[in-house]
């Protein structure tokens, strides 16, 4: 048994007592409102720098995005997981856990295209002259990492259908094995 020293217990007990007291009142540890603060210390620091030049625009901008997603979009991906759901669906009743093997996959690709937009659909004119690298490539690239991750969706998929079969077989013929 390890000994410790008793000025090593004289030095942890007040910082037990403050972290119990700061889970208690936060719910969290320490290191988690300390991280969340300087987030939010890092936003507002990124907040008063991009509304400095043109806040008018950047609040429009922000409204803009707002109505769209809530008016537009959100009908858009209900609908579209709506559609999943009934494609991927089956007579066992497991359509939910079945269509996260198309959701995930397919937000993955979705958040790419949004990131590089521009490039994938060659919307940067300025793009090649400013880096010296080919612009054309973003699309081709963009579909492979699509194709590689509704793959590996589909391998996981397969791999698990696989287990839960096979544990299942094994456990019917342990049943069977049993009674008789």
């Amino acid at each position: 048994m390890k000994r410790v020293h008793a000025s090593t217990k004289q030095l942890t007990a007040p910082l037990k007592h403050v972290t119990a007291l700061v889970r208690r009142w936060y719910g969290e540890g320490p290191l988690h409102l300390l991280l969340l603060l300087a987030s939010f210390a890092l936003a507002l620091y990124a907040g008063v720098r991009l509304l400095a030049d043109d806040w008018v625009m950047v609040a429009v901008w922000f409204v803009g995005a707002a109505l769209l997603h809530d008016l537009v979009l959100v009908p858009v991906y209900a609908a579209a997981d709506r559609a999943v759901t009934v494609l991927v669906g089956g007579r066992d009743g497991g359509r939910r856990e079945r269509t996260m093997y198309v959701r995930v996959p397919a937000a993955l690709s979705l958040l790419l295209l949004l990131v590089w937009y521009p490039l994938i659909t060659r919307q940067v004119p300025r793009y090649e002259r400013s880096t010296a690298l080919p612009a054309d490539v973003f699309l081709t690239r963009w579909l492979l990492v699509t194709a590689a991750l509704f793959a590996g969706s589909a391998l996981w998929f397969a791999v698990r259908a696989w287990s839960a079969a096979r544990s299942a077989s094994r456990s019917g013929r342990e049943e069977g094995a049993g009674r008789g």
